[in-house]
């Protein structure tokens, strides 16, 4: 360790550490008060992932919402997200990290709070995606302060932490807001689902201009540059394609829905022509073309986009099942999760180990377990009568699927960004982060499609309606299962084992 890293970072060797074994490193309190107040933010921002989910139901018949609407709600976050994640990472590099992820915290409170404050569909699905561009806005300064502060291999260790962090946020998102629309009602608890956010948002704001370095203290040199043409091209693509796959089974898809995904598909080939043009002048691509030389990328990228897509539409599904299908309150479908978010609780907590001693098996197994958990519940479906389903009959393939997901989510990223060279590995975790969130929205949008798609009543009454629901549900939870066994195969694309050094680094850039 050099004496300037060693200033930035504020560890030290340990008094005794010999030349036998790698250094043991001395890690300020301030380093380690600064990852809980970075990881408080990021805990919000995936939480927000997931809340949601149960308070749909409610959201549509306070609001009047669209079927639509209802993806719009989870796609529009996860895409403004996804996009603003790897300008937002070069941003932190040009005008410090810090001042970045306070900008970032607080966009994301005020539109949180705009979201509970919504009078109308529109205007939540407006706020919902500035909402998740503040979360795209300050979830790159996580990582990169994780790699400023801690050096060697106690970085692993951060980086753990912040995986199980994600995990854990993300598997709790439905059991919190259950409890809240229980507390306060259909009419209010789903405003303050968003509500939640404000009071750790404003902690966190605070204790960011406190503890959280300055630029002087260690921000990079301001590299070139942001490709804002290769960003608009790139975002006009996925929404191109976005917008018919959400609108167009409400609208009977009419010609213009043909005409906007051919259109999304050629701004997207535009994108990837002009990478290669901006690439070769010498400047710095929104995507560098280069890390696409590497095929195993490749196949990660596509791994990154399925399992997401397969992993965040399960609860949508189920909440819509659970509640508006079968008659349930917005906390029994919160208490169907919670087989999910123990497994993923264990898993994630383990997962860093696991992925040491295993490698690439422990990415394995996750898939294989989310795989049999999907299809399990995909079997139930079609085999169980909608007055007979209970959260019981949930509960073994929904822990087995929470078990896979924990032991996918934290190592993942680490084993796609091994397959490229070391200096590239800042710029391919920003793709890889950008094309999970891209996942999270493409699944959405597809599951949304299908689910009301094929969602049909035959006769009057709750059983009717409970009936049609099961059977759409049943025909989503396939797609889904599809996505994860998408991801199984992807998986084998990936390195036996990432570098000897420890985890690649997984800043945005």
């Amino acid at each position: 360790m050099t004496d300037q890293t060693r200033t930035l970072t504020g560890g030290a060797p340990a008094t005794g550490a010999t030349a036998a074994g790698p250094p043991a490193f001395v890690i300020p309190r301030r380093s380690w008060q600064v990852l809980f107040v970075l990881l408080a933010g990021m805990s919000i921002a995936l939480l927000d992932t997931t809340i949601v989910n149960v308070a749909l139901p409610t959201i549509r018949t306070s609001l009047d919402a669209s079927e639509s609407t209802l993806s719009w709600i989870i796609s529009g976050y996860a895409l403004a997200f996804g996009l603003a994640l790897i300008p937002a990472g070069r941003l932190g590099d040009r005008l410090g990290h810090k001042w970045v992820f306070f900008a970032g915290i607080a966009l994301f409170t005020l539109a949180s709070a705009a979201c509970g404050f919504a009078q109308s569909d529109t205007q939540l699905v407006v706020f919902r995606v500035v909402q998740g561009l503040a979360g795209g806005i300050f979830v790159p300064a996580v990582t990169a302060f994780i790699q400023l502060l801690f050096p060697g291999p106690v970085r692993g260790k951060a980086f753990a932490i912040m995986g199980a962090v994600i995990g854990v946020s993300s598997a709790l998102g439905p059991i919190v807001g259950g409890l809240i629309i229980q507390a306060f009602g259909d009419t209010s608890g789903w405003r303050l689902v968003f509500g939640v956010n404000l009071p750790i948002g404003v902690a966190t704001l605070v204790a960011a201009a406190v503890l959280l370095p300055g630029r002087h203290e260690g921000a990079d040199q301001a590299p070139a540059g942001i490709d804002w043409t290769g960003l608009l091209l790139l975002s006009a693509g996925l929404v191109g394609l976005l917008v018919p796959l959400i609108e167009g089974q409400e609208k009977g898809w009419p010609l213009w829905t043909y005409l906007t995904i051919a259109a999304g598909v050629v701004l997207l080939v535009l994108f990837a022509l002009w990478e290669v043009s901006y690439s070769r002048r010498g400047r710095s691509p929104l995507v560098p073309p280069r890390l696409f030389q590497h095929p195993a990328f490749t196949g990660g990228v596509v791994l990154a986009l399925v399992y997401f897509a397969a992993f965040t539409s399960i609860f949508f599904t189920i909440s819509l099942l659970w509640q508006s299908g079968l008659g349930h309150t917005a906390l029994q479908s919160g208490v169907v999760s919670i087989p999910f978010a123990i497994g993923s609780i264990v898993a994630s907590s383990q997962s860093n180990r696991l992925s040491r001693k295993l490698g690439r098996n422990v990415l394995v197994i996750g898939t294989v377990l989310v795989v049999v958990g999907l299809a399990w519940m995909w079997l139930l479906l079609t085999q169980t009568d909608a007055a007979n389903l209970t959260h019981w009959d949930l509960l073994v393939p929904l822990l087995l699927a929470g078990l896979g997901n924990g032991a996918f989510i934290a190592p993942n990223a680490d084993f796609i960004i091994a397959t490229v060279d070391r200096p590239d590995a800042g710029a391919a975790s920003g793709v890889v982060s950008t094309m999970q969130r891209v996942g999270s929205a493409v699944g959405i949008a597809i599951i949304g499609s299908v689910l009301f798609g094929s969602l049909t009543v035959r006769g009057p009454g709750p059983d009717a309606l409970a009936t049609g629901f099961i059977d759409a549900a049943a025909d989503a939870m396939a797609v889904s299962t599809a996505f994860a066994v998408a991801a199984l195969l992807l998986v084998f694309a990936l390195p036996k084992r990432t570098s000897a050094g420890g985890p690649q680094p997984r800043r945005a850039k």
